[in-house]
């Protein structure tokens, strides 16, 4: 009888024996793996979480920030309503007790007012097309523009030019004799309103400067005469003034965004929305710390006068040359 040959044993790939320890060690792998996938499934999970948590950390601060920037509790005076006349008294600062006192004059009640009663809008419309001819002439190279008819100040590029000297007759083509006439009367009459307000004599108060026509748009700044946006005090910045005056000749949210009037007081901003005859007026010391915010589009125009009690810094209308 012939010896039967045994097969030889089959490797790892094979079955036999040699399967048991593979099935084992195939489970042990895959559970490994699933622990593997499950641990960076939820390390994935915590780190979308904390990216969303910080975001959400990060959105919250900013709006912190921009609201502690600025500030704005209360709307003084809409775009869209007409005012006949809003004053607000406060507490007058110290700043005036560093400058000669003007009996009848210097401020001794404080506050700010608005009133669209005194210029209506076809004259505010009128006035707006004295700066659009004169500010032709020239424009600051960054987002704000003056004009002063009173000095001739005029921004050109990066610097300011004297307009009567610079264009010498060509003036004669800009301007007129009843440009000047309304410019005087508009000057007049809001004059009158500040005195009235402050219960003081309009005689008692002289025009100063600079008094001038603004135009603002969202250039980026150029030099710092176009960095019209930062916290002031008139007092302090100019020290003849006692009163300042604002007549907006263009309309918040209709010619410009951005470009409100604010006061800031303390733990709450005021604000005033631009409207073409608005005026808005106010004694110049520190309790009216005020800025204007960033025009984002559009052109926002405007004049600023100012007055003084003080007949040493007086001016007088401007005249046609």
């Amino acid at each position: 009888m012939a010896a039967q040959r045994r097969a030889a044993p089959r490797g790892p790939e094979g079955g036999g024996a040699a399967a048991g320890p593979d099935r084992g060690g195939r489970r042990r792998h895959s559970s490994a793996k699933k622990s593997r996938g499950q641990q960076e499934s939820r390390w994935r999970w915590l780190k979308t979480a904390f990216l969303l948590s910080s975001a959400a950390i990060a959105g919250l601060l900013s709006w912190s920030y921009l609201s502690a920037e600025d500030g704005v509790t209360e709307v003084l005076a809409h775009h869209s309503e007409s005012l006949q006349d809003k004053f607000m008294e406060i507490p007058c600062s110290e700043d005036y007790d560093s400058h000669k006192r003007f009996e009848g004059c210097t401020p001794r009640k404080c506050g700010r007012g608005v009133t669209d009663a005194v210029i209506t809008r076809e004259e505010a419309e009128r006035i707006r097309r004295i700066a659009e001819r004169g500010l032709s002439l020239g424009g600051s190279d960054g987002g704000a523009s003056i004009l002063d008819l009173h000095s001739g100040a005029l921004s050109l590029g990066k610097h300011f030019v004297n307009l009567y000297r610079y264009f010498g007759d060509k003036i004669q083509d800009i301007f007129t004799e009843e440009d000047f006439a309304l410019y005087r009367d508009v000057r007049q009459r809001i004059q009158q309103r500040i005195a009235q307000a402050f219960g003081i004599s309009s005689a008692s108060m002289y025009l100063t400067k600079p008094t001038f026509f603004s135009r603002i748009n969202n250039t980026e700044a150029k030099t710092t005469h176009d960095e019209y946006w930062h916290p002031h005090v008139d007092k302090v910045t100019y020290g003849s003034f006692d009163y300042t005056s604002l007549l907006y000749l263009s309309d918040y949210t209709e010619d410009f965004g951005g470009g409100r009037f604010v006061f800031m007081d303390a733990g709450s901003n005021k604000t005033v929305e631009p409207r073409a005859g608005r005026v808005s007026f106010f004694t110049s010391g520190s309790e009216n710390l005020h800025r204007v915010e960033k025009v984002h589009w559009g052109t926002r125009y405007a004049i600023t006068i100012s007055f003084t009690c003080n007949p040493d810094h007086g001016i007088g209308d401007p005249v046609l040359m």
